[in-house]
C-alpha cells in the first residue's frame, strides 16, 4: 500500500557499527572543508539518542565522529612534518520552549534565549579542545544541563532539541591557506502524543510537547518547501529551522537518520516518519569546500 525509497535502510537486528558505516563519508566531508548536518527524527523514545549517543558497549555517532576527527588531525599534523596544524573546537546549543540556551555556559549559568540571526546564534561559548576524551567531558557536561523529563511514551525523554557542532580547521603555513570544516549534529526531541504521553495531565509537560510538536511541523513544511522548490521557505518560524538553514537549504551536505518504532501500537507515527524521510529524501543541496587564503 505505501511504497518508500532510502539510500538505507536498517532493521531491529542491525548495530551502531552498520548505522556508522553509512554516515562515516559525510563526516569525512566535514574533514575535507565542507558544512555538513547530520540529524536523528522520529517520536520519542524510537532511538535516537542511542543512535547518536550510545552507551558505553555501544558507541553513538557522535564518539565516532569526534574520534575520526582527531585521528585525521594527528595523521595530517604527522604527515606534513609540521607545516600544518589542525585545530577542533565545539559548542552545544539546546533549544527548549523555542528559547535557545547555551549547554556549555560558564559555571552551570543559565543564559536563556540566545539571539538567532541567520544560521548563527550570538553569544555562546565556542569552546576549543585538543582530544577526543576532552570532546566527550565536554558533551557529558551539556548532556547533564539538558532537560530530560518521564513521560508515559519514554522514561528518559528529551525535551528539547540538541545540536553539537564541532569546527574542524586546517591551516598551511606553506601557502597560508585553510579549510574549515563544520559538523552539526542534531538530536531532535521526539514528536509526541498527548494522550499516549500523558502530557495533556501536566502543564509543564504540555508546554514542551507542544513546542516540540510545532518545532518539527515547521521542520517538516521547511523540507516540503525545499522540495517542490518554492520561492519562500518559513525557516523564520521556528529557531530550530533558523538555526539549520544554510544545513537544510544552502552550502551543505545533509544526512537524516529517522527512527521508527517496529512495535504494531505506534504505526501511526511510525508512518509519518516515513513520509518525513520520504520528503527529506528528494530535496537536492549543492555543496563547497570552504577553502581560503
Amino acid at each position: 500500500r505505501w511504497q518508500f525509497g532510502f539510500d538505507n535502510i536498517f532493521t531491529p537486528s542491525d548495530g551502531q557499527e552498520e548505522v556508522w558505516t553509512a554516515t562515516e563519508p559525510l563526516v569525512q566531508s566535514a574533514i575535507d572543508g565542507y558544512n555538513v548536518c547530520i540529524f536523528a527524527y522520529g517520536q520519542t523514545g524510537s532511538g535516537k539518542t542511542y543512535t547518536m549517543l550510545g552507551n558505553e558497549s555501544n558507541k553513538g555517532i557522535i564518539f565516532r565522529s569526534v574520534t575520526k576527527l582527531f585521528s585525521a588531525k594527528k595523521e595530517t599534523e604527522m604527515f606534513s612534518k609540521g607545516k600544518t596544524t589542525v585545530s577542533l573546537s565545539v559548542e552545544l546549543l539546546e533549544i527548549y520552549n523555542e528559547t535557545v540556551r547555551d549547554l556549555l555556559a560558564p559555571n552551570g549559568e543559565e543564559n536563556h534565549d540566545l539571539k538567532v540571526t541567520t544560521n548563527e546564534v550570538a553569544g555562546n561559548m565556542l569552546v576549543s579542545a585538543s582530544s577526543s576524551d576532552e570532546v566527550m567531558e565536554i558533551l557529558k557536561l551539556a548532556q547533564s544541563r539538558r532537560c530530560v523529563k518521564a513521560t508515559m511514551s519514554n522514561s528518559e525523554s528529551s525535551r528539547s532539541h540538541m545540536i553539537f557542532t564541532i569546527h574542524y580547521k586546517v591551516s598551511s603555513s606553506n601557502d597560508q591557506t585553510s579549510v574549515r570544516g563544520k559538523l552539526h549534529i542534531c538530536d531532535l526531541a521526539g514528536s509526541e502524543r498527548l494522550n499516549k504521553s500523558g502530557a495533556n495531565g501536566d502543564g509543564s509537560l504540555l508546554k514542551e510537547t507542544q513546542s516540540i510538536n510545532s518545532s518539527l511541523c515547521i521542520l517538516s513544511n521547511v523540507i516540503e518547501g525545499l522540495q517542490q522548490g518554492n520561492r519562500c521557505i518559513p525557516f523564520r518560524e521556528s529557531k530550530l529551522t533558523m538555526i539549520l538553514q544554510n544545513s537544510l537549504g544552502g552550502n551543505s551536505k545533509t544526512l537524516a537518520i529517522v527512527c521508527c518504532n517496529p512495535l504494531s501500537s505506534h504505526f501511526h507515527e511510525s508512518l509519518c516518519s516515513l513520509r518525513f524521510a520520504d520528503k527529506v529524501n528528494r530535496v537536492e543541496l549543492k555543496a563547497t569546500s570552504n577553502f581560503s587564503c
